[in-house]
């Protein structure tokens, strides 16, 4: 099982997006996916059809107890009609915003709640979707995962943003005997716009190789897919194939181990990406 953590303490630079972009193309290779919404926004958890869930992320890390989010692991608004494997979700609500003061006063098991609470959920990729900020909900979600993807938008402070969460991941790393792992820099929304350019060269200049390419270009298509709780690979207007192509391609880099397209999806992906 590969568990990336998605973070930035900045919000609004699209992690729900991102991750919610990487699990349906990893479903659409036939991968077992679980996302792990870890925001009390509950962004990923109505992006993936889910309302009002009666077991919640929440009640897992408040069990404190090896395995407990087994049985909040469930199926999602993106099902068998969209994927042979379907995508699951551990979901959030804003209880879960209640819960991480009451973390903060357990001085032995208060970093590493969710690492434990995943044991034994039967994944080939779990992606979890943390919160902006770096509260304890972050750091178990860095505590809980092997690798970590930062994700930024191409704008001003974008390259300072990038390198507190870097310090923070290396603090974590520190701590974890080298883990996680930093899977790369991930730039979400590039405009085509010079400003946006110009920020985006900045990332490359700064970053280099840890800059993943190709940037996740600002495709109408991708919010189509989030006012409408769909995966990306299930929206047909103009625009989509191309974004599902720049996920493809991120999902290769940060997965490399990850099967092929099956055959039949394989030509458009590849049109897209032209």
């Amino acid at each position: 099982m590969t568990t990336l953590a998605v973070v930035n303490q900045k919000g609004g630079v699209g992690k729900t997006t991102v991750a919610l972009g990487l699990a349906a193309v990893a479903a659409r290779r036939d991968l077992s996916v679980v996302v792990v919404d870890l925001d009390p926004q509950a962004n990923a958890t109505s992006g993936m059809g889910v309302w009002s869930p009666v077991s919640t992320v929440a009640h897992g890390l408040a069990a404190d107890a090896d395995g407990a989010l087994i049985d909040v692991v469930a199926a999602t608004g993106w099902g068998p009609d969209l994927f042979d494997v379907p995508p699951r979700l551990a979901p959030s609500s804003p209880d879960l915003a209640q819960l991480e003061p009451q973390m903060a006063v357990d001085p032995i098991g208060a970093q590493d709640r969710l690492r434990r609470a995943l044991i034994g959920v039967d994944a080939d990729l779990v992606i979890i979707d943390c919160p902006p900020s770096l509260g304890l909900l972050t750091i178990n979600g860095l505590f809980a995962a092997d690798h970590a993807v930062i994700v930024t938008e191409p704008s001003a402070w974008a390259v300072d943003g990038v390198a507190q969460i870097l310090r923070n991941i290396s603090r974590i790393a520190e701590r974890r005997n080298g883990t996680p792992t930093l899977s790369g820099v991930v730039v979400n929304r590039l405009a085509r716009t010079r400003d946006a350019r110009y920020w985006d060269e900045q990332l490359v200049e700064t970053y280099g190789p840890d800059v993943i390419r190709p940037a996740i270009a600002l495709k109408a298509a991708v919010a189509e897919a989030s006012a409408q709780s769909l995966p990306i690979t299930a929206v047909t207007r103009a625009g989509a194939a191309e974004a599902a192509a720049q996920f493809e391609a991120v999902l290769d880099r940060l997965v490399p181990a990850a099967p092929s397209l099956p055959e039949a999806s394989r030509d458009g992906v590849a049109d897209a990406a032209l």
